[in-house]
């Protein structure tokens, strides 16, 4: 029982902090977000509603200014006002930011945002197990080896949740009319309109797969929908 106190120990930080961690998101979203209305967008987001048999999708505006699209823990989309901005300013076209959402809603209908508390409670409790382990065979290195492992292992598992992420909204903006083209100009955009410093990094590291991975990612499933005879 004494050995397993640290790894149970870290299990129970880890819920705490994660339900500290998505109350604090929650107000956070709350208090600085509206609901995006938008000409334009709201007709993409009505295709793609009907799309998937839905009455309407409602897409927030988070005022932050970083470039991101997100999924909230209780499953509602969000763009940031960096990312809107972007948009109005010509930078990304409108099909492009309903393929952010698009795949954002990926993330909700696949259960990402819930898998990632498990996720969450998991590493840090993988984390700490291999910090005792290890601590007691190479001390001192023991705590940044098991470190390395665990954002390792996360960010392998993080990348495989956005590869599916975009399959999902690959196939819903087919199925919507809009199709994939715009899916893959904003990969290519993604680096500079971010400043991604991702070239810097081993690719094994990184959270979000390399932008020619997911673009060829998407090209063999439209290689595979091509495939199938039509009925």
């Amino acid at each position: 029982m004494l050995k397993l106190t640290p790894i149970l120990l870290a299990l129970a930080y880890a819920l705490a902090m994660y339900g500290f961690s998505a109350y604090r998101t929650r107000k956070e979203l709350d208090a600085r977000s509206t609901e995006l209305a938008d000409p334009i967008l709201n007709t993409h987001l009505a295709a793609l509603a009907r799309a998937l048999e839905m009455d309407r999708i409602r897409v927030f505006l988070y005022e932050i200014d970083p470039i991101n699209g997100l999924a909230a823990p209780d499953g509602r989309i969000f763009i940031t006002r960096g990312f809107y901005n972007k948009y109005r300013l010509g930078e990304v076209t409108s099909q492009e930011l309903a393929s952010v959402i698009a795949h954002e809603l990926g993330h909700v209908a696949l259960g990402h945002t819930r898998k990632r508390m498990i996720d969450f409670t998991g590493q840090n409790a993988l984390r700490t197990a291999l910090a005792v382990f290890l601590g007691r065979f190479l001390p001192g290195v023991g705590v940044v080896i098991a470190n390395a492992l665990a954002s390792l292992l996360a960010a392998r598992m993080s990348r495989d949740d956005e590869y599916e992420a975009d399959a999902y909204a690959a196939a819903l903006l087919s199925k919507a009319g809009i199709g994939t083209a715009p899916q893959k100009s904003l990969f290519s955009k993604l680096d500079a309109l971010t400043k991604s410093q991702a070239g810097t990094m081993p690719a094994w590291f990184l959270s979000h797969p390399k932008t020619p991975e997911r673009i060829a990612a998407i090209e063999a499933l439209e290689a595979r929908w091509a495939s199938i005879p039509a009925r």
